[in-house]
């Protein structure tokens, strides 16, 4: 057995993916750097003549699609796709997902829930039995951080996390500002047992835009390491 990088498995799932796809397709394309594979698969396709619309889940996959000559649209022109492919941080036997580790969970989300089909592409390490072993990203808005932050750590800590809350910052030490403006605050839960209580909690909070967890959006999940790909779910 030839063992396989991470990304070479990234790689491997994505070429699968690739495989659903077919002309005159609209396709969502996720973000990340497993996602980056598939967009690779993508171009390779259009550069081969076939006809495919694509929206984009960030301003970075926007600017690798448009390299590859990849034709793009938005969800106002095409508010139905057909397919969106992506990839997760943490993904569990429900097929419930984390997202955002690239803090595009906002318009991930979006263009995942106008799909027909979500499929993730990942490698096995990114498989888990419960939720929240990868930190769970919350998007807020920037204004009364503060107070947001208070509120989500309440939350956190009655499904039973203890781990801290903390504001993402980029390189500089600064705030990371997502595409959409806001800000992004990763809670160490450690585990989340009750992942939908958790949800509609969050959302519930005046201030949190969106959260990373992915609850009913995934059909399958495509997962390759170095024994080859397995399918976990329908892809349809």
């Amino acid at each position: 057995m030839i063992a396989l990088s991470i990304d070479d498995a990234k790689r491997l799932a994505a070429a699968k993916a690739a495989e659903l796809i077919r002309p005159g397709m609209r396709l969502g394309l996720g973000t990340g750097s497993t996602a980056k594979h598939f967009v690779d698969f993508v171009g390779e396709k259009v550069k081969a003549g076939m006809n495919l619309i694509c929206v984009p889940t960030s301003e970075q996959t926007a600017a690798q699609a448009r390299a590859l000559g990849i034709p793009l649209t938005t969800l106002d022109e095409t508010p139905e796709l057909d397919l969106t492919v992506d990839g997760a941080d943490e993904f569990d036997p429900k097929l419930r997902l984390i997202k955002g580790g690239g803090g595009a969970l906002l318009r991930e989300k979006i263009v995942a829930a106008a799909s027909a089909r979500m499929i993730v592409i990942t490698d096995r390490s990114k498989q888990v039995e419960v939720l929240g072993k990868f930190p769970l990203p919350v998007e807020v808005v920037p204004f009364g951080l503060e107070a947001t932050k208070r509120r989500v750590e309440k939350i956190t800590r009655a499904v039973g996390s203890r781990g801290p809350v903390k504001l993402r910052r980029d390189a500089a030490g600064l705030p990371f500002v997502t595409d959409g403006g806001h800000y992004i605050l990763d809670c160490e839960c450690g585990s989340i047992p009750y992942a939908e209580a958790l949800s509609s909690a969050l959302l519930a909070i005046p201030g949190v835009v969106e959260h990373g967890m992915f609850i009913g959006l995934a059909k399958a999940v495509i997962v390759a390491d170095s024994t080859g790909v397995d399918i976990i779910g329908d892809l349809g």
